[in-house]
C-alpha cells in the first residue's frame, strides 16, 4: 500500500502543479493523474486498484466530515428564504430534468434516478474556489450561494441513503420510502439534539487540557464513532461523517478542528479524485462524445435557469440571482460519490460513469468563464427587458437593500428563537442550543483582542 500511495501522491502532485501553472482547478489535475496511473490508458495499472479504492473510501469520509465542519446553522438562518427556496428549486428542477433525460435516453428507472441525483448537485469546492479566484468573495450573492450549497450537501447525503435503499430492493415503493425518510429524519434529530447539547458542553469543560494533538485525535475518533453508529443504524458511513462534522461545527473548537483537518482533507480528497480518474477509459470518451456534450448543455442551461429562478423567487435581486445561477454550472464531488455508490451496488450502467466524469471535467473547466458572463448577461437582460419587468427588478433591489440594513441590526439569539418558536423543542434546549452557537464565536473575539 505504501508503494501505491507513493505513486498516487507523486503523480497527483506533478500533474496538479502543471494545472496550477495553466491556471486550471487542481481537481482536474487529480482526475488526469488517475487516468495516467489507471489501467485504461497504457493497458496496465501501476497501482493496485483495490488499495486505491480503500484509500478513496477513506477520503470520502474525511471530505464529508470537513464539509460538515463548514456547515453553520446560523448562516442558514440568516439566509433563510433564499437558501431554502433556491436549493429546493435547483434540486427539484434538476432532478426532474435529469430523470426526464434519462428516460428519454431509454434508461431504466434505477439509472434515471441515479442520473437525476448526479445532475442536481453543484460542487461546493469548485464554486467557492472559482469565486475566490475571481475576486468575488465579498460580493452580495456569495452569502446566499454558500447557504444553497450547504443545503445541497445535506440533501446529497440524504439522497445517497434513499438511493441505496431503492437500489438494494430494486424497486420504488412509496410507502416504504416514506418510512425510510421518517426513520432517517428521527435519527438525525436525535443525533443532532444530543450531539449539540452534549459534545460542545464537554469540549468547553476540558478546553484548557486540549492541545492541537489531543483535539484532532478526539475529533477523528468522534467522526469514526459516528460512522460506525450510522452503519449499525443501517445508513451510509458518509452520513455519519457528515453529521459529526455538523455537530462539531457548533463547538467552541470548530475553527481549530477545521484548520487542522484541512491538510488531511486535501490529501485524501486528492486520493479520492485520483481513484475517480482511474475509472475513466479515454476510448469511451471518444465513443460517447455526443452524450457528454449533451449532458454538459443540460447541466449548464438547467443550473442557470433553476438557479436564477430559485434565487429570484427566494427574494434576491435579479443580478444576484443570475450571478448565483451562473456560478452553479458544474457537477462535482457528490456526483462522483453517487456514481461510485451506484457502481458498488451494481445498479449503474457502466456507460454512465465516464459520461458523468467527463461532463464534470468540462463544466468545471468552463465555470470561471461562465461566471464572468453573469453580469454582462444581466446588463443585456435589463437593457432589453420590458418596462414592467425593469420596474420589478428595481423594486426588488430597493427591497433587498432595505432588508439588509434591518438584518444587520438583528441579534443572533433572536433569529434562532424565531426560527424554532413553533417547534416542539423545549425552552431549555433552545437556551442551551443558542449558548453553544454563541460560544462558537467567543474564542475568536478573545483571540483578536489578545492579538490587538
Amino acid at each position: 500500500m505504501v508503494h501505491d500511495l507513493y505513486i498516487l501522491m507523486i503523480t497527483a502532485g506533478v500533474v496538479s502543479l502543471l494545472f496550477k501553472l495553466m491556471k486550471q482547478p487542481v481537481v482536474l489535475g487529480y482526475i488526469v493523474a488517475g487516468v495516467l496511473v489507471g489501467p485504461n490508458l497504457f493497458g496496465e495499472s501501476v497501482v493496485d486498484a483495490h488499495n486505491v479504492e480503500a484509500w478513496g473510501n477513506i477520503g470520502v469520509l474525511f471530505v464529508l466530515f470537513c464539509i460538515g465542519l463548514e456547515f453553520r446553522i446560523k448562516n442558514l438562518i440568516s439566509s433563510g428564504k433564499v437558501a431554502a427556496i433556491g436549493a429546493l428549486t435547483i434540486i427539484g428542477g434538476m432532478m426532474c430534468l435529469g430523470f426526464g433525460v434519462g428516460k428519454w435516453a431509454g434508461m431504466d428507472m434505477m439509472n434515471a434516478l441515479f442520473l437525476a441525483g448526479m445532475l442536481c448537485m453543484s460542487s461546493t469546492t469548485i464554486v467557492m474556489k472559482a469565486v475566490d479566484e475571481a475576486g468575488l468573495s465579498k460580493e452580495r450573492f456569495v452569502k446566499g450561494a454558500t447557504s444553497i450549497l450547504i443545503i445541497e450537501d445535506v440533501v446529497a447525503v440524504v439522497l445517497m441513503v434513499l438511493l441505496s435503499s431503492i437500489a438494494i430492493k430494486h424497486q420504488f415503493e412509496g410507502i416504504e420510502l416514506l418510512k425510510k425518510v421518517g426513520v432517517l429524519a428521527a435519527t438525525l434529530v436525535v443525533w443532532f439534539v444530543f450531539g449539540i447539547l452534549i459534545i460542545p458542553t464537554l469540549l468547553r469543560k476540558v478546553k484548557k487540557y486540549l492541545n492541537d494533538e489531543t483535539l484532532i485525535i478526539i475529533a477523528l475518533g468522534l467522526c469514526l464513532g459516528m460512522v460506525l453508529t450510522a452503519e449499525e443504524a443501517g445508513f451510509s458511513s458518509a452520513l455519519g461523517a457528515f453529521v459529526m462534522g455538523t455537530i462539531l461545527a457548533e463547538t467552541v473548537e470548530s475553527h481549530r478542528i477545521e484548520k487542522m483537518m484541512t491538510p488531511l482533507k486535501n490529501v485524501f480528497a486528492a486520493i479520492f479524485f485520483v481513484s475517480v480518474g482511474m475509472m475513466i477509459n479515454p476510448a469511451n470518451l471518444l465513443d460517447y462524445w455526443s452524450s457528454i456534450l449533451f449532458t454538459c448543455v443540460v447541466i449548464i442551461v438547467g443550473m442557470i435557469l433553476f438557479g436564477t429562478l430559485g434565487c429570484w423567487w427566494g427574494g434576491e435581486t435579479m443580478k444576484d440571482a443570475m450571478q448565483t445561477g451562473f456560478s452553479f454550472v458544474q457537477i462535482g464531488e457528490f456526483s462522483f460519490i453517487i456514481a461510485g455508490l451506484g457502481n458498488s451496488l451494481g445498479v449503474l450502467n457502466p456507460v454512465l460513469y465516464p459520461i458523468i466524469v467527463a461532463s464534470s471535467v468540462v463544466t468545471t473547466f468552463l465555470t470561471p468563464y461562465i461566471m464572468k458572463a453573469a453580469v454582462p448577461c444581466y446588463n443585456a437582460l435589463y437593457k432589453r427587458a420590458p418596462e414592467r419587468l425593469r420596474a420589478k427588478i428595481d423594486a426588488r433591489e430597493q427591497q433587498v437593500l432595505t432588508t439588509s440594513d434591518v438584518q444587520e441590526k438583528g441579534n443572533l439569539g433572536d433569529k434562532v428563537q424565531h426560527a424554532v418558536r413553533h417547534t416542539v423543542i423545549t425552552k431549555r434546549v433552545v437556551k442551551l442550543f443558542i449558548e453553544n452557537m454563541s460560544a462558537n464565536d467567543k474564542p475568536h473575539d478573545d483571540q483578536q483582542t489578545n492579538n490587538d
